[in-house]
């Protein structure tokens, strides 16, 4: 008997049971969607916070230490002076860009309205480039109004909220008290989630009208020329800080300077981690659906006994009957395989398709062609194994005892 003759055979034993064929195969189903669905959620995941943050990979954060340093003494503050060497392109030729950051917290008051504390950023014109922040409506200030301190400021979206009843366009051109100072909305950020509650506004007009004239910084953002050159410019940012401070002893130095990037790696092979775990979850339905088709193919193998004796008895080999009843498993796990293929496809593009639109930023699914090769190499797998036992037992069942069990 040939290959193709089992198959019939095969095919036709499952098309008499119908309904118990569908049923086998309804765990593999939901195994092989529940694996597609999953992963395809968690490359979504990994896919958004790529391009969330995958801009910020060239970037470096340097902040001052706050007290005492480890060797003794006093921690010496960044200042404009640091900010001056790091930006010399001969003594750091893979630094694209030097970023000062001063921060403190203020009242705002609107005339005629309400008032409402938050967070101050005193920074430069390319803040937002830098931070990958957007506007909602309105500019940031360039640098022409950087240089003349002016009164201008950009608010995040939890003060236009709570000041303008959360209307960003309401906001333009408004004037609002900082303090004792007068400041003029000129931009509205786009929420983020975080760092929302904030007011950027010039470096100088921070120190000037907030925060006292000194020339300290809280904290540089260091833009290396390129993702590759980040240890390089670490380096570099490193060495010339600790020569303007003194430092010889890299344990004693008064400032932290990290590579985001390696931080975004840590959280990108957490979520590989994530959606590996998920995935395997869902696999324990593939492993419930394989004991079900051991099952039905058990069953299968005890209700045709004296078929089996009878076609022995006629001379079917022992490898035809092997060979037909593995067929049969394989056909019941092939074909759930398919189904829960089709399942988890469907439902993955579905999601794709509303799920941004229902919640906001919110990351589209992403089907990958590696989980639905395997989650379809194991059903087939599975119906392999699954019915391996049963058909060895149908296989070994000797003629004369077949044609007698009732």
């Amino acid at each position: 008997m040939n290959i193709l003759e089992s198959a019939r055979i095969a095919l036709r034993g499952l098309s008499a049971n119908r309904l118990r064929s569908v049923l086998t195969t309804l765990g593999i189903v939901i195994g092989v969607a529940a694996v597609i669905v999953l992963v395809a959620f968690g490359n979504g995941l990994q896919s958004g916070f790529t391009d969330a943050f995958g801009s910020l990979a060239n970037q470096i954060t340097v902040s001052s230490t706050q007290g005492a340093v480890p060797g003794g003494g006093t921690a010496k503050p960044l200042t404009n002076a640091d900010i001056e060497a790091l930006r010399n392109a001969s003594r750091a030729p893979d630094v694209d860009t030097v970023t000062p950051v001063v921060g403190g917290a203020a009242l705002l008051q609107v005339t005629g309205g309400g008032q409402y504390r938050t967070s101050v950023t005193g920074t430069t014109a390319g803040y937002l480039d830098v931070t990958s922040r957007d506007l909602a409506v309105g500019r940031m200030f360039d640098e022409a109004q950087e240089r003349t301190k002016a009164k201008v400021v950009v608010l995040g979206s939890r003060p236009v909220q709570e000041l303008f009843s959360g209307d960003a366009g309401a906001a333009i051109g408004k004037e609002i008290r900082i303090g004792r100072t007068p400041f003029r909305v000129i931009g509205v950020l786009v929420t983020a989630g975080q760092g929302d509650d904030t007011v950027i506004m010039p470096l100088g007009a921070a120190r000037s009208y907030l925060l006292g004239g000194s020339d300290k910084v809280d904290s540089l953002i260091v833009k290396a020329t390129s993702t590759d050159s980040v240890p390089a410019a670490l380096e570099q940012v490193t060495t010339i800080l600790s020569a303007r401070h003194g430092i010889r002893n890299p344990e004693d130095r008064d400032f932290n300077a990290q590579a985001l990037q390696s931080q975004l790696d840590q959280f990108t092979q957490f979520l590989g981690f994530l959606t590996l775990f998920t995935g395997a979850v869902a696999g324990i339905s593939l492993v419930v659906g394989s004991i079900g088709v051991a099952n039905i193919m058990l069953v299968t193998v005890t209700e045709r006994t004296r078929e089996i004796g009878i076609r022995k008895a006629i001379g079917a080999k022992r490898r035809a009957i092997l060979q037909q009843f593995l067929l049969e498993s394989m056909f019941l796990s092939g074909l759930g395989g398919l189904m829960g293929i089709a399942l988890g496809v469907g439902l993955s593009l579905t999601a794709a398709a509303v799920l941004p639109s229902l919640i906001p930023n919110f990351p589209p699914p992403a089907v990958s062609f590696g989980s639905v090769l395997l989650s379809f190499s194991i059903s087939l797998l599975i119906g392999l194994v699954a019915g391996g036992y049963p058909a060895n037992r149908a296989a070994r069942l000797r003629p004369i005892e077949a044609l007698r069990y009732q």
